[in-house]
C-alpha cells in the first residue's frame, strides 16, 4: 500500500483528517467557560528535535503522548484540572502524513486520558526537523484556591514517583544509538529488556490524571506544588523561591526504580545525581502542611516523603545519610525558570 503524503491532501484537509481521527471536534483556538470564582492557569512547552528528543529511537506515538504529559503536568502542579490543549506541529520535509498520524495518535490518547475537552491543531513548515509546540489551560476550583495555606517550616516535601529513571533510560538509548552508528548493522537490535522500566520512564512517562481530584476529595491542599521536569534540584529551588523558605531533601528518602543503581554503575552515573540534575521524570513535587501529614501518608502511599521545608537561612540542601548537608547548586543559565 502506498504511503499517504501531504501532497494528496494539503494542509487544511490534513488537519481535518487528523482531527476526525482523534475523536475531538475541530475548533480554532481552544477555550472553556470556567466555574464562578475559579482560576484559569496556562502552561506552554516547545519540544525541539535534536534538543528534547531524538527520532532515531523515539517512537512518534510515544513522543506525542509524552509532549502532552509534559505540558499538562504544569497544569496539575497549579492544582488545576486540564481543560484545553492547542498543538502546533512544525514539520520538515522528512516527515510525511503517515508519520504525523502516528505522532497525533499519541497526542489524542494522552489528551483523552487527561480529561482535555477542547483540542486544537495547526501544521506549519519547519526547515530544521520536527518541533512540537503545546499550550494547555486548566481550572483551579474556587474551593481549592481558598483552602491552600501559606507554606510553613516543617511542611512535608513529597514526590509522586521514582526520580532519575528517565535520565538513565535516555542514556541507555544514547549508548545503543552510538553502538549502532559504530557497527552500521541494520539487523542488530539492542536488547533492552532489563532496562524496560528505565527506558519506559523516558519514552512514555506515567502521570496520574486523578491526582488533583484525589487531593480535593481528601481535603489535602498543598501549600506549594511543582512539576519535576528538569531534575529535583531545579524543582526544589523553585519551591524555595516561591515559598521564601529553606528546603531539606534527604538522599536516602529519594525513590528510585529497582535497577537504577545497577544501571548507574554500568553507565558510571550516580543515580542520586541523575535524580537531582537529570530531566524528564515528569513527577509532582508537593509541600503538604504538617497537620495533614498522617492523612497524606495513609491516603497517598504512592507518594514518597523526601524532606521538609525549613527556615530561610537553611537554604536548599541535600542531606546525606550521615547527616552532612550539601547546598544544591545551580545547573545552568535556565536554573529555576518556569
Amino acid at each position: 500500500m502506498a504511503e499517504e503524503t501531504f501532497n494528496e491532501y494539503g494542509r487544511i484537509a490534513a488537519i481535518d483528517l487528523l482531527m476526525e481521527s482523534s475523536g475531538f471536534a475541530k475548533k480554532t483556538g481552544g477555550s472553556f467557560v470556567p466555574q464562578a470564582g475559579s482560576v484559569v492557569h496556562t502552561a506552554s512547552r516547545v519540544f525541539i528535535e535534536g534538543l528534547d528528543f531524538d527520532l532515531t529511537y523515539f517512537p512518534l506515538k510515544h513522543l506525542g503522548y509524552k509532549c502532552v504529559v509534559g505540558t499538562v503536568g504544569e497544569i496539575y502542579a497549579s492544582m488545576a484540572h486540564p481543560r484545553t490543549l492547542s498543538v502546533v506541529l512544525g514539520l520538515s520535509s522528512k516527515l510525511d502524513f503517515g508519520h504525523v498520524k502516528d505522532l497525533w495518535a499519541g497526542v489524542a490518547v494522552a489528551a483523552r486520558e487527561h480529561g482535555i475537552s477542547s483540542l486544537d491543531l495547526d501544521l506549519v513548515p519547519s526547515p530544521n526537523g520536527l518541533t512540537v509546540s503545546m499550550c494547555a489551560s486548566g481550572e483551579e476550583l474556587k474551593l481549592t484556591k481558598g483552602r491552600r495555606m501559606a507554606a510553613r517550616s516543617m511542611d512535608l516535601v513529597c514526590v509522586s514517583g521514582p526520580l532519575g529513571a528517565a535520565f538513565l533510560g535516555q542514556m541507555i538509548l544514547e549508548r545503543e544509538k552510538m553502538n549502532f552508528l559504530k557497527t552500521k548493522d541494520d539487523s542488530s537490535q539492542p536488547s533492552l529488556d532489563k532496562y524496560k522500566m528505565l527506558v519506559g520512564s523516558y519514552l512514555k512517562p506515567d502521570l496520574s490524571p486523578a491526582v488533583v481530584d484525589r487531593l480535593e476529595e481528601a481535603e489535602i491542599y498543598p501549600s506549594h506544588s511543582c512539576f519535576v521536569s528538569r531534575g529535583l534540584s531545579d524543582a526544589v529551588k523553585r519551591i524555595a523561591r516561591e515559598s521564601g523558605l529553606g528546603v531539606k531533601v534527604y538522599a536516602d528518602k529519594i525513590p528510585f526504580e529497582g535497577n537504577s543503581f545497577a544501571t548507574g554503575k554500568e553507565l558510571d552515573i550516580d543515580p542520586i545525581s541523575a535524580a537531582m540534575n537529570g530531566g524528564d521524570d515528569y513527577r509532582l513535587l508537593l509541600t503538604v502542611p504538617i497537620l495533614s501529614a498522617e492523612k497524606f501518608r495513609h491516603d497517598f502511599q504512592t507518594f514518597d516523603i523526601i524532606g521538609h521545608l525549613a527556615q530561610p537561612e537553611v537554604g536548599q540542601v541535600l542531606v546525606t545519610p550521615d547527616g552532612i548537608e550539601h547546598p544544591l547548586k545551580s545547573q545552568g543559565w535556565n536554573e529555576g525558570e518556569d
